[in-house]
C-alpha cells in the first residue's frame, strides 16, 4: 500500500537556490512545487494546499512576511506549515517572521541536513497535533481546546502559530513547573532538533504579546527557562 508523500511548496526568487532545494527535497522523497514570487506562490498554495511551505522573505512584489500573513488569515490554507528561509538573520527579523505565523526560521547560508531535520520536525508536530486527544486547559482566564486548537484569553479567541500553541499548551497544562529551553524543544519538536538557536525565546515574546493582559502568566525563570504561573 502506497502512502501519500508530503508536498512542499518552495517560494524562492533565486532560481539556483530554488532548483537546489527542489532537487534535494525530491531526493528525500518529497513532492515539490516551485514558485519564484509571492503572487504565484499564494495562488499555488490555494490550489494545491501543500503540507509545508519554504518561504523566502525578500521576494519581488508581495514579500515573504505578507505571504505568511495572508496564508495564516485564510481559513482554507491557514494550517499549512511555514518554514522561512532567508538571509535576514537579525533578531528583529526572526521575531517578525515568527510573529507573522511562521513555524520555524532558518538563515542563509544553511545546512541542508539541518533544513531537512527541521522540515521533518515541523511536519511531525502537525501530525501529532491532528491526533491530539488530550484534555483541555482552563486556568486563570486562559482556555485551550486541543481538539480544535482554539485558545481564548478572557473569553476572547486569539490566533496562535502552531509552535506558540504548543509552547502555551505545554506550560499551561503544568502550572508552576519550570521547563528549560531544551525540555520545551524536546517536548514539542523532538530530540533531533538543533538547540543552538533562540527560537523558543522568540516564540515566548510573540505569545506574551498575543495574550495581552495575561501575558505575564508566562513567566521567565532567569538562568533556567519558563513556567506558567500557578494558582497558588
Amino acid at each position: 500500500m502506497e502512502f501519500e508523500k508530503n508536498r512542499i511548496l518552495i517560494i524562492e526568487d533565486e532560481s539556483d537556490i530554488g532548483e537546489l532545494l527542489e532537487y534535494n527535497l525530491q531526493k528525500e522523497g518529497y513532492d515539490t512545487i516551485l514558485a519564484n514570487n509571492g503572487e504565484s506562490g499564494l495562488q499555488i498554495a490555494k490550489k494545491e494546499k501543500p503540507n509545508l511551505l519554504i518561504l523566502d522573505l525578500m521576494l519581488p512584489g508581495i514579500d515573504g512576511l505578507d505571504v505568511c500573513r495572508l496564508i495564516k488569515s485564510d481559513s482554507d490554507i491557514k494550517d499549512i506549515s511555514i518554514v522561512m528561509l532567508t538571509a535576514l538573520g537579525q533578531e528583529e527579523d526572526i521575531v517578525k517572521g515568527l510573529e507573522s505565523g511562521a513555524d520555524d526560521y532558518i538563515t542563509k547560508p544553511f545546512s541542508f541536513k539541518v533544513l531537512i531535520a527541521r522540515i521533518q520536525s515541523v511536519l511531525r508536530r502537525g501530525q501529532v497535533e491532528e491526533s491530539n486527544d488530550d484534555q483541555g486547559v482552563n486556568i486563570m482566564g486562559v482556555k485551550i481546546s486541543p481538539r480544535t486548537r482554539e485558545v481564548s484569553v478572557n473569553d476572547s479567541i486569539i490566533e496562535l502559530t502552531l509552535t506558540e500553541y504548543q509552547v502555551l499548551y505545554l506550560l499551561a497544562s503544568h502550572p508552576g513547573w519550570v521547563f528549560t529551553r531544551y525540555q520545551i524543544i524536546d517536548k514539542i519538536r523532538g530530540d533531533n532538533y538543533p538547540v543552538t538557536d533562540r527560537s523558543i525565546d522568540f516564540q515566548i515574546v510573540g505569545l506574551r504579546k498575543k495574550m495581552g493582559d495575561l501575558g505575564h502568566l508566562v513567566q521567565t525563570i532567569r538562568g533556567v527557562g519558563y513556567r506558567f504561573k500557578s494558582n497558588d
